[in-house]
């Protein structure tokens, strides 16, 4: 089965999805909540159940980050929708730490490919966890924040508010 809820953030509505193994999709509304569930029933389960009391806990920390009291997520994350290299680069994707960010080049590195520069940033743009998995952290080489699943917009909000704690 696949819980999901919505809950509002600074950054637009976030759908949030978990498998009894962990949250397992974070979704933008400028992606259309529908979409993701669709796909969350076509590569999890088609079992997908409005279950808000299951995902409280991502809910209150995420509340937290959103006000400035949370710096780590301390979830149990079920990856299934990032498998091989992207899989890595998602994995690696915590390591940049609140408050900092690393260019696509120095993710790839991280990852153990220092040549999978835009294989690096694919995997960012189809991070299936973002926010929690902070993919909003990587930016381009050339100083400039790069695209960003929830939008430019959303990306630059997270990367000013970590700034700012």
């Amino acid at each position: 089965d696949v819980a999901y809820t919505v809950m509002p953030s600074p950054v637009g509505e976030l759908l949030l999805a978990a498998t009894p193994a962990g949250l397992v999709r974070v979704g933008f509304g400028i992606e259309g909540h529908d979409a993701v569930l669709a796909q969350l029933a076509l590569r999890v389960s088609p079992r997908i159940l409005e279950a808000p009391e299951r995902l409280a806990e991502p809910v209150r920390q995420l509340e937290e980050y959103f006000a400035g009291t949370r710096k780590v997520f301390d979830l149990a994350l079920d990856f299934r929708l990032a498998t091989g290299f992207r899989r890595t680069v998602v994995e690696h994707l915590p390591d940049i730490g609140y408050g900092s960010t690393a260019s696509y080049a120095a993710l790839a590195a991280l990852a153990g490919s220092p040549g999978a520069v835009r294989a690096a940033g694919t995997a960012c743009a189809r991070n299936p966890l973002p926010v929690v998995v902070p993919c909003h952290r990587v930016v381009r080489s050339d100083g400039k924040i790069g695209n960003y699943l929830g939008g430019t917009q959303a990306k630059a909000a997270l990367l000013a508010m970590e700034a700012a704690a």
